[in-house]
């Protein structure tokens, strides 16, 4: 996908930014606003008495070198596009394959149209959201809308370095946190002591101040990790303690894991999950699972066979770890998926199959030989795993 995303990086750069990819012509927007400047100003000055020829010329002037501006900027966008288009072509050879509408009914249709809004929302896209929400005439409850705005607003002080927000919204969710276990408030306390410890301007004492008062509670699960905090100190001033065995404390992918933790579970306290799940399928089957689910059928066809169930697919989606929800064991025996009625199960060996292969395998009196090694065991006291 890097020919396609590099095009896409270049038409949102076109589409939003302040100028164009060769510098020559402003944005649309900017020239826009230009024009209406010089119409107000020509309007005040005729309104005032003070017009003239020159000033109707100028201004003609002016539509037409903005009026350029905009189509030249234009012809950018659309050479953009056309490229863009060209290495989508280029990388998805094979033309999607067409099935029945799937949203036809109104129910179905309303379904998608609500999971776009809430798309919207949960992304901090708040205008696009409440212009859908209005032309589509959807109902979504304003305490979600309200919500998302709050995640939102909590991440974007994160994103410039202020925990307070973030912390205020830990503390009033102590029970959740502290149920399900999270090391939420902890991390955020670390990355505020951080902050003060290795800013410019580093006042050491009340950095040090900071984590007597806030790290004493969380000792119990993180006395090593406070250890590594603390003893950091000896390494300043900041120069020193970028070459030092803690300079993976300044490493600015903490930032990152903090907002990804945090929308974990603030997602996680409304009963969602943290990925937005329309970007999930959009991942998914833009990655390929489309293209690999239409070349398995086209196989089955060729085959004039079909799928035995309903529920499977005979070939393997790749997906990245963060995608992966559900169990991945795969009897070595049955070759099966394990599932909840048919889970895992570790023998006394250590070798781990599903029931029902151990149930197959086992001989009166409930011994068991584990077919990839001498050892046997018993039917009862195999195992189950969780993976």
């Amino acid at each position: 996908m890097e020919g396609p995303l590099k095009e896409l990086t270049k038409l949102e750069k076109l589409t939003f930014g302040t100028t164009s990819t060769k510098g020559k012509s402003p944005s649309i927007d900017q020239s826009l606003d230009a024009l209406l400047d010089s119409l107000r100003n020509a309007k005040e000055r005729f309104q005032a008495g003070m017009g003239s020829q020159g000033i109707l010329e100028s201004l003609a002037k002016t539509v037409e070198e903005k009026k350029k501006e905009v189509d030249d900027r234009q012809k950018e966008v659309y050479n953009a596009l056309a490229k863009f288009g060209k290495a989508l072509d280029k990388k998805f050879a094979n033309s999607l394959p067409s099935y029945d509408p799937l949203f036809a009914s109104p129910e179905a249709k309303g379904a998608l149209e609500r999971t776009i809004a809430v798309h919207f929302l949960r992304t901090g896209q708040f205008d696009t959201a409440q212009t859908f929400i209005s032309e589509s005439d959807i109902d979504v409850d304003p305490e979600m809308r309200a919500q998302f705005m709050t995640l939102h607003r909590i991440m974007l002080s994160l994103r410039n370095g202020n925990v307070i927000p973030a912390l205020q919204w830990a503390h009033y969710n102590d029970d959740f946190l502290e149920d399900r276990p999270s090391s939420l408030k902890f991390h955020l306390h670390r990355f505020e002591y951080l902050r003060q410890l290795l800013s410019p301007h580093a006042d050491i004492a009340a950095a040090i101040n900071y984590a007597r008062t806030n790290f004493p509670d969380f000792y119990p699960h993180h006395g090593a990790e406070i250890g590594r905090l603390m003893n950091c100190v000896t390494y300043l001033p900041l120069s020193r303690f970028m070459k030092s065995p803690y300079a993976d404390l300044a490493n600015p992918s903490i930032h990152s894991e903090l907002e990804r933790m945090f929308a974990t579970e603030y997602c996680a306290s409304l009963g969602m999950s943290r990925q937005a799940p329309l970007r999930v399928i959009s991942d998914i089957g833009g990655g390929g699972a489309l293209a690999r689910i239409e070349k398995g059928r086209k196989v089955m066809r060729e085959r004039k066979s079909e799928w035995s169930q309903a529920n499977e697919l005979p070939i393997e989606i790749p997906l990245p770890q963060e995608n992966r929800y559900h169990s991945v064991f795969a009897c070595p025996v049955s070759k099966e998926q394990s599932t909840e009625a048919n889970p895992p199960m570790m023998m006394t060996c250590g070798h781990v199959i599903t029931k029902e292969s151990l149930q197959k395998l086992s001989k009166p009196g409930g011994r068991v030989k584990c077919p990839y090694c001498p050892m046997e065991s018993n039917i009862q006291t195999a195992l189950r795993v969780y993976f």
